[in-house]
C-alpha cells in the first residue's frame, strides 16, 4: 500500500470514529468520498440505477450502525465495498435484475468520474463484460477498475484467495475469447484497419 493509499485509510478510519460517535456531518463525508466508486462497483452487479441507488444507501445504513464494530481487520474501503457488495446481492434477489428503459443521465452519472475515458471504447468493453458471470464481473471491477489486491477481493467477496484467482482467470480467459468477435466496429478495428 502506498504514502496516498495509508493516508487516505486513516483519513477513512477518523471518519468511521466519528460516525460511531454520532458524527452525521462524517457519514455525509465518507458518502461523498465513495459514491462514485461504489456506483462504479455496483454496475457490474447491475445496470438499474434506481438499485444501485438504492443499494448505496443500504450500504451506508449498515455502515453508520456498524461503524463501532470496525476493528480495522482491513482498509475501511475493502470493508465498505464487502458491505456494498453483500448488500447489492440481496437487492438483486428482492429487484431481480430485470431490464429497465436505459437513463441517460444515469450513464453519464457513473462515467463522469472519469471525462477522458473513450465511449467507444469502453462501449466495447462494457458488452464483453455483460458476457461474463456477476461473480467474474465483480472481480474484475474490483482488480482492474477499483485495484484491490487479490487477498482484498477474497474479504469483500467472503470466499477464499483460490477462488478469486480462479474466477479472474476465467474472467481474463472469456474476455479473450469473446471481444475479438464484439470488436466489429471498436476501436482495436479501426487501429488496425489497413
Amino acid at each position: 500500500m502506498n504514502d496516498a493509499n495509508i493516508d487516505a485509510d486513516a483519513n477513512d478510519r477518523m471518519l468511521l470514529q466519528r460516525m460511531a460517535a454520532g458524527d452525521r456531518a462524517a457519514l455525509a463525508v465518507l458518502y461523498r468520498s465513495y459514491h462514485g466508486r461504489l456506483c462504479r462497483f455496483l454496475s457490474r452487479l447491475t445496470r438499474r440505477a434506481d438499485v444501485i441507488e438504492e443499494t448505496i444507501n443500504d450500504c451506508f445504513w449498515v455502515a453508520w450502525q456498524k461503524a463501532d464494530g470496525f476493528h480495522g481487520d482491513s482498509r475501511v474501503s475493502t470493508w465498505l465495498m464487502g458491505i456494498a457488495y453483500r448488500c447489492g446481492l440481496k437487492a438483486l434477489r428482492q429487484h431481480g435484475d430485470e431490464a429497465v428503459e436505459s437513463d441517460p443521465l444515469s450513464e453519464e452519472r457513473f462515467s463522469a468520474h472519469d471525462p477522458d475515458e473513450d465511449r467507444e471504447l469502453r462501449d466495447w468493453l462494457g458488452k464483453g463484460l455483460d458476457r461474463l458471470s456477476v461473480d467474474q464481473r465483480v472481480v474484475i471491477e474490483l482488480v482492474y477498475g477499483v485495484g484491490h489486491s487479490l487477498d482484498d477481493v477474497a474479504v469483500i467477496m467472503q470466499c477464499p484467495v483460490g477462488t478469486v484467482k480462479a474466477r479472474l482467470f476465467h474472467a481474463r480467459v472469456k474476455l479473450r475469447n469473446v471481444l475479438p468477435g464484439l470488436a466489429g466496429n471498436s476501436p482495436l478495428n479501426k487501429e488496425n484497419a489497413p
